[in-house]
């Protein structure tokens, strides 16, 4: 079995490189800086962190981003963060070219998130992000970051 690359505690993680849409590079390729993982936010900052990914192009690290409140979270939030990374996912897919995983996660994304529209927590445009998802679920090319708020 070959050895797997591991964090300061032993961990498994990939080392390799990624390029700005998350997929893996060779060793030794430059790669875009990676999003630390398990950092925990106050939702204003997960938000505005997410948003300036997703402004940047980088709709792979916003994910991560959502992805961290996910986990720390065990609230009823903890569903909302899931499906803004979803979202996030899906958006990626489509930047990446594979229509049929965008649409498959940004179905599942608006899905997860749609019960918080009649309270739309931390300020989000849920009802926008739904439509917006649902929009782009049915035709993903050329599909642009959305406003989260």
């Amino acid at each position: 079995m070959a050895d797997r690359d591991r964090d300061a505690e032993g961990r498994p993680r990939n080392a390799r490189p990624r390029d700005g849409l998350g997929r893996p590079l060779p060793y030794g390729a430059a790669g875009v800086s990676r999003q630390p993982e398990g950092v925990v936010r106050t939702p204003a900052e997960t938000v505005a962190e997410a948003q300036s990914l997703l402004d940047a192009g980088r709709p792979f690290h916003a994910h991560e981003v959502f992805e961290d409140a996910w986990k720390s979270s065990d609230g009823p939030d903890r569903a909302l963060w899931k499906g803004l990374a979803q979202l996030a996912v899906g958006l990626t897919h489509a930047a990446r070219g594979n229509a049929k995983g965008a649409s498959s996660l940004l179905t599942r994304g608006a899905s997860a998130i749609e019960p918080f529209t009649a309270e739309a927590p931390y300020g989000i445009d849920v009802a926008g992000l739904v439509s917006w998802a649902r929009s782009g679920a049915e035709a993903p090319e050329g599909l642009t970051a959305p406003r989260l708020t």
